[in-house]
């Protein structure tokens, strides 16, 4: 099993000489399972290169995708992903959906004919829509467990557990306070409760749905220092991925959703700088941080 990295940035894409190592585009991570059978994780623009590439090798299509949230850094790029144009292929979109907007809204919206020439109903492909909660669905000959995350709106974090290995990912992951949480109107209630329902830490939700993972995608958009100036944003810093990774006791730990304007020398600062933590602290996990092409044997 092999997971390939097709988009990491955050926000919006941000190609440019300072990006070219880690890359520009938005979220996108492939797992590609034993048997061939494959499940993405986001539909940033990342997905576009992701949907050249299986074209190219001239093989039908059968995925899961499955969308964290309907933020537009990620499914910004299913308009663009060339396998769902094409007849006998087949694709299973699984997601969130509130009762104001079902998951088949979320990705016909950014398609519809004031904004985009092709609409959802067009393209060839089988398409099936899943909305998915704080559950646990078979795929492929393994399972794909979903928690809601802290993030604007609202947002889930995956694990997929495939042949006694496990991944998790964590995009878009906000450390939880009781009492910013109090005065937050830009998340969904239902989720805010979820947390504050947890005994402790409420982060312990977090720590105990990546345990035990091979590999935790993680969430590290900000510096601590840059944190402080974003409180409620929806994202985390460095410290608090390792903290995650840590707790949990992952066995490595990705750096994901890198902030747009951060350069290729910033992310190459802020993994030192991690591993520096990690060696002062003693945790016994390896990180490194997402970069497009990066393929892991999972």
């Amino acid at each position: 099993m092999k997971l390939r990295f097709w988009g990491v940035r955050g926000s919006i894409p941000s190609p440019g000489r300072e990006t070219v190592r880690y890359g520009g585009n938005t979220p996108c991570v492939e797992a590609r399972l034993s048997d061939d059978h494959i499940v993405i994780f986001d539909a940033g623009s990342g997905l576009r290169g992701f949907g050249d590439a299986l074209m190219a090798t001239g093989a039908s299509v059968n995925a899961i995708l499955a969308i964290s949230h309907p933020h537009w850094d990620h499914i910004q790029g299913f308009p663009f992903f060339k396998p769902a144009f094409v007849a006998g292929n087949e694709l299973t979109i699984l997601g969130a959906q509130t009762r104001n907007i079902t998951l088949r809204q979320v990705i016909a919206s950014q398609m519809d004919k004031v904004y985009f020439p092709i609409q959802l109903n067009e393209l060839k492909a089988k398409i099936r829509f899943q909305p998915v909660r704080e559950e646990s669905v078979p795929v492929f000959g393994g399972t794909l467990t979903s928690m809601f995350l802290n993030h604007p709106a609202f947002a889930l974090g995956f694990r997929l557990s495939y042949g006694g290995r496990s991944i998790v990912y964590m995009t878009d992951n906000e450390p939880f306070d009781r009492e910013v949480a109090r005065t937050a109107k830009n998340v969904d209630r239902n989720i805010v409760d979820l947390f504050m329902a947890q005994k402790g830490d409420p982060n312990q939700r977090v720590f105990d749905f990546a345990r035990g993972a091979d590999i935790l995608i993680h969430d590290a958009t900000y510096t601590p220092e840059e944190y402080l100036q974003h409180v409620g944003w929806g994202h985390s810093d460095y410290l608090f991925a390792l903290k995650v990774a840590s707790e949990a006791g992952v066995g490595k730990l990705v750096l994901f959703h890198h902030e747009q304007t951060r350069t290729d020398d910033q992310i190459d600062e802020i993994v030192q700088k991690c591993r520096k933590e990690i060696t002062q602290r003693g945790y016994m996990f390896d990180c490194i941080a997402a970069a497009e092409g990066l393929v892991l044997d999972w």
